[in-house]
C-alpha cells in the first residue's frame, strides 16, 4: 500500500526572505504608492501632506486627541508632530489644551473647521477607494490585505482597526476566551502611560488582578466573569466581575474591575454597554451591591458610571502609579 506523504509547514520562518522575494514586495510598495497618490505632493487634492492627512483622521476620530497618544500610536518624531500641530492651528483647524487631568499632558481638539476638512478628507478618500475597487472582486483582495496585515503584525494596538465610519459596524459583547487575559493586561499598561503617563507599577497592578481572576472564577462558580467587547471583530474593550474579596460581605459583594475601552472605539458606547452586562451579571449571581476603585484622574471613566447609577462612597488622596492623584470608591445597590 503507498503511503501517503505528508508535507509539514512550519509555522514561523526560520530563514530570512531571499533577494527576490523583498525586491517582488519593494515593487508592489511602488505600485501602490502609485495607485493613491501618496507620491503626490498633497493628498486627495487637498492642501495636505499624507501624514497631515493621517493626524487630522485620528484628531477626528474621537475629537480630542491627547497629544502622547498622537506620538505613540502614529510612532511619528515629536518634532514632527509639533509642525504638524502648528500648521494646522495656524489654518484654524485645532486648538491646544492642558488636560484637565493632568496639566503636564495637552489635548488636541478639532474646530468646526478641523471637523470639516477630516469630514471632506475622509470622504475623498472613501471616493477614491470605491473608485479604485470598481468591479474588483473584492473578497480576495480583502482576504490578501488581512493576511499582509496579520503577517506583519497589524497595527501598533497589535489588531487593525475598523473603519468607524461604516454604517454596518457589529458590535458584540463576548465572554473571555484564550488569550484576552494577556490583551486586557498589555492595553492596560500602554493606554494608561499614553494617555495619563502611569508607570509600569500600574502594569504590575493589573498582572495582579488577572493573575487572580482565573482562581477567583474557580472558587466563585457562576460569580465571576469577564466580558471583551469587540468592533467588527477587533478587540476594543473589557470589563470583569468578581467578587469583593476585600469586604467581610464578599457573598453579597461584588467588584467591577478592569473596565477599558480603546481609543479609536470611544464615541460608540461600548464603557456603558459593559458596565451594563457587568451588573446584568451580578445581580442575576444574586449579589446586592457593587463597588470599584478608580482615580480622579479618570474623568471619562466616572461619566460612565455615573450614568450607570455609581456614587462617589469614599476618597483619599495617594501617590499611585508614579502620580499624585484621589483614589475613589464607587458604589451601588443592585
Amino acid at each position: 500500500m503507498e503511503v501517503p506523504r505528508v508535507t509539514t509547514v512550519s509555522a514561523r520562518r526560520t530563514t530570512g526572505p531571499t533577494p527576490a522575494q523583498v525586491a517582488q514586495v519593494r515593487a508592489f510598495n511602488r505600485f501602490y504608492t502609485n495607485v493613491i497618490g501618496v507620491l503626490h505632493g498633497m493628498y486627495l487634492d487637498l492642501p495636505y501632506t499624507v501624514t497631515e492627512g493621517r493626524v487630522l483622521f485620528e484628531i477626528a476620530r474621537g475629537g480630542t486627541a491627547d497629544v502622547t497618544w498622537l506620538r505613540q500610536s502614529l510612532d511619528i518624531d515629536a518634532g514632527y508632530l509639533s509642525r504638524v500641530l502648528r500648521h494646522f492651528e495656524a489654518d484654524g483647524l485645532v486648538t491646544r489644551h492642558r488636560s484637565a487631568t493632568d496639566a503636564r499632558r495637552q489635548e488636541i481638539r478639532l474646530t468646526d473647521a478641523g471637523r470639516s476638512a477630516a469630514a471632506e478628507l475622509d470622504a475623498r478618500a472613501v471616493g477614491q477607494i470605491g473608485a479604485l475597487l470598481g468591479d474588483v472582486d473584492c473578497a480576495p483582495l480583502l482576504d490578501a490585505m488581512r493576511v499582509i496585515t496579520e503577517s506583519l503584525g497589524g497595527t501598533a494596538q497589535g489588531s487593525p482597526v475598523p473603519d468607524l465610519a461604516s454604517t454596518e459596524r457589529v458590535v458584540t459583547l463576548r465572554p473571555l476566551a484564550i488569550g484576552d487575559l494577556g490583551w486586557i493586561l498589555q492595553r492596560h499598561g500602554t493606554l494608561y502611560a499614553a494617555e495619563f503617563g502611569w508607570d509600569a507599577t500600574f502594569e504590575v497592578f493589573c498582572a495582579q488582578i488577572i493573575a487572580e481572576y482565573p482562581a477567583l472564577r474557580d472558587r466563585n462558580p457562576g460569580r465571576a466573569e469577564g466580558w471583551i467587547a469587540e468592533v467588527d471583530g477587533v478587540p476594543a474593550g473589557s470589563v470583569c466581575c468578581v467578587p469583593d474579596d476585600d469586604s467581610p460581605d464578599s457573598d453579597n459583594r461584588a467588584r467591577l474591575r478592569l473596565l477599558l475601552v480603546e481609543p479609536w472605539a470611544r464615541g460608540l458606547g461600548l464603557g456603558g454597554r459593559l458596565v451594563d452586562r457587568c451588573l446584568n451579571f451580578a445581580r442575576e449571581a444574586g449579589y446586592a451591591d457593587i463597588v470599584l476603585l478608580t482615580y480622579d484622574q479618570l474623568a471619562a471613566a466616572r461619566r460612565v458610571y455615573q450614568a450607570a447609577g455609581f456614587h462617589l462612597d469614599a476618597e483619599h488622596p495617594e501617590e499611585a502609579f508614579g502620580q499624585l492623584m484621589n483614589g475613589q470608591t464607587w458604589a451601588r445597590a443592585l
